[in-house]
This record gives C-alpha cells, sequence and structure tokens, in this order.
C-alpha cells in the first residue's frame, strides 16, 4: 500500500463528506493504493455514521471510535498503529488542509528519502491575536527547545515513513512534538514544506487559547523527555545525590564547630537553634527524595512503556 491518510476528528460530520469526495479525487488521479483510517474521539453528533455511510461505498475508508474523546495524541496513536502505508499521512477533518499537498509530500518521502516532513501554514487565516500571536511564539520556544529548525510544530499536515510511526508512542498532548519524538528516536531527515492553509468553512475551532498555555507546559515535559525521558535516574539521582552531600557536609560541619567551641569552653548556641541545622536537615531529605524520585521513574519507565491510554469502541474495515 502506498499511503495510509490517519485523520482523527471531533464533530466533524459537517465536513466529512466534502473531505473524503476531495481525498478521493487526489487518489485516484495519482492512482496511490491507499487507505483513509478515521479517528472517531468521542464525537457527539453525526460523524460515527457518516464514516459507516463512506466505508460502505469505499473499502479504502476504515473507522475507530473511541469510547469517549481522550484526545489528539491518542488518536494519532491508535491510527498510527493500525495504518499500513508506506508513507503515513495525517491530517485535520476540518478542510483546513489541502488534500492536494499529498502527491508532494508523498514524494518526499519516497524520491527524496525524508523520514518526516512537516508541514508550514505559512499564510495562516485564523484570528491574529488568538491563533496567529500565540502561535508564532509557541513555535519560537520550541524551535529553541527542541533544536528542529521547523517553523510549524502545531500544522496537522504531516508525511512520514512508516517506520517512524511504528517507533513512537504518543500520549498525553505531545502530537506537537512528534517531531521531536523522530528526532530522539534517531530519524534525523526531518524537513518541511510551505502548504496551503484554508479557512475553516464549517463548524468551530476546537482549540481555544489554553492549549497554548498547555503547549508550553508540555514542551517543558518534551525537553525534560528528550534528555531523561529513558533514563530519570540521571537527573534525580544526580541533583539528589548532591544535595544529599551538601545537607551532609554542613550537618558534619555543624557538629565539628559546636563541639570545637564545647571542648576550648567557647560560649555558642545549641544546634537546634543554629539555622543551618535545619538547612542541612531539609537538604537530607530533599536529596534523598531526589533520589527516590529517579529510581520510581525507572520502574515506571519498564512497567508502563506499553501501556494504551485509550479505549476503542468499534473498529471498520480492520
Amino acid at each position: 500500500m502506498d499511503i495510509s491518510l490517519v485523520i482523527p476528528l471531533l464533530n466533524e460530520d459537517e465536513s466529512l463528506q466534502e473531505l473524503h469526495d476531495w481525498i478521493a479525487k487526489v487518489m485516484q488521479s495519482n492512482r496511490y493504493l491507499y487507505e483513509i483510517i478515521f479517528i472517531d474521539d468521542g464525537s457527539t453528533d453525526n460523524s460515527w455514521n457518516l464514516i459507516e455511510q463512506l466505508s460502505s461505498k469505499n473499502k479504502a475508508v476504515k473507522g475507530i471510535r473511541f469510547q469517549k474523546n481522550y484526545g489528539k495524541s491518542q488518536a494519532l496513536d491508535a491510527g498510527f498503529e493500525l495504518a499500513n502505508g508506506n508513507v503515513v499521512i495525517t491530517m485535520d477533518a476540518d478542510l483546513q488542509d489541502n488534500p492536494e499537498e499529498i502527491p508532494d509530500l508523498y514524494n518526499l518521502i519516497i524520491d527524496e528519502d525524508f523520514d518526516l516532513v512537516s508541514g508550514w501554514k505559512k499564510k495562516r487565516y485564523d484570528n491574529l491575536i488568538t491563533k496567529n500571536i500565540p502561535s508564532k511564539l509557541f513555535n519560537a520556544a520550541a524551535r529553541k527547545t527542541s533544536g528542529l529548525k521547523l517553523h510549524d510544530f502545531n500544522c496537522g499536515l504531516k508525511a512520514y515513513k512508516n517506520k517512524v510511526i511504528k517507533s513512537i508512542k504518543v500520549s498525553g498532548e505531545m502530537h506537537r512534538y512528534i517531531p521531536v519524538l523522530a528526532k530522539n528516536e534517531g530519524f534525523t531527515k526531518i524537513g518541511e514544506k510551505i502548504v496551503q492553509h484554508q479557512a475553516r468553512k464549517y463548524g468551530e475551532t476546537k482549540f481555544g487559547i489554553d492549549r497554548f498555555i498547555n503547549g508550553f507546559l508540555d514542551l517543558i515535559t518534551v525537553s525534560f523527555l528528550s534528555k531523561f525521558g529513558k533514563r530519570p535516574m540521571h537527573f534525580f539521582g544526580l541533583w539528589g545525590t548532591f544535595m544529599f552531600l551538601f545537607g551532609t557536609t554542613s550537618a558534619f560541619y555543624i557538629g565539628v564547630y559546636k563541639l570545637y567551641n564545647v571542648f576550648n569552653g567557647i560560649k555558642t548556641i545549641l544546634i537546634t537553634d543554629n539555622p543551618w541545622f535545619y538547612i542541612a536537615l531539609t537538604s537530607m531529605i530533599l536529596g534523598t527524595l531526589l533520589f527516590l524520585a529517579g529510581f520510581i521513574g525507572e520502574l515506571i519507565i519498564k512497567t508502563k512503556s506499553n501501556e494504551k491510554h485509550y479505549t476503542i469502541k468499534e473498529k471498520l474495515n480492520f
């Protein structure tokens, strides 16, 4: 199979038929062997019924229906697990991503051997204050933190080699950072292509200003995970050991200083009246807790690495 299209959606029944017809036209004109995997992330409208209707008419259409709304990351992860195409392309279901970009993305992966190609919506039709400016700030921070020179981490239109999406685990709200996750797994040939952005035709956006606040928090998480995600003891253990040694050394000094004054008849305060005693005690406790946090983190990684964070209610054509 040439292409797997992975399309997460939430309450997009107005756009699904038009999106499907547009994709099918592009695929047939280029004679691709393809599949379209719609992931219904807990829609409360008529989206799943439309997916069933599309699937009955076009066997290339497959569907995954979640028990409830789990989020875009979990939807993509479910689609990635079942995608069979040599090239996997993700896009949004709101018609803001243009299916006409598919052939160029496919060729960049196949002909130029990119591991991943990320879309860049250079010209956007979103609200300047609530989306464009926060998006630019977020992307600038993501570039600085990750080292990847991408202009649009949030763009849903991306293309991957199949082995890339089979090598990463997308959870939480990490869909924004799939290029970073791929880089962490050793896929370094990551490119970017300017893609056409279209104004939303139906419904309302599912994302508010809070997604950028969450995005910056996730950026801190992915930055930490990039360096210490598979070896948390290297971070927590190092700082825990440092703080414990600092506390122990301080306590030893306080004790020696007290004994020296006592043996030499020098009047001195009680150890428990010395502020440094509590600083030393706190440092030793925090050091121990940090070391334990690193140890527990190592155990969690080894026992929870394959755990799924979503429940599939139905599948179509799998």
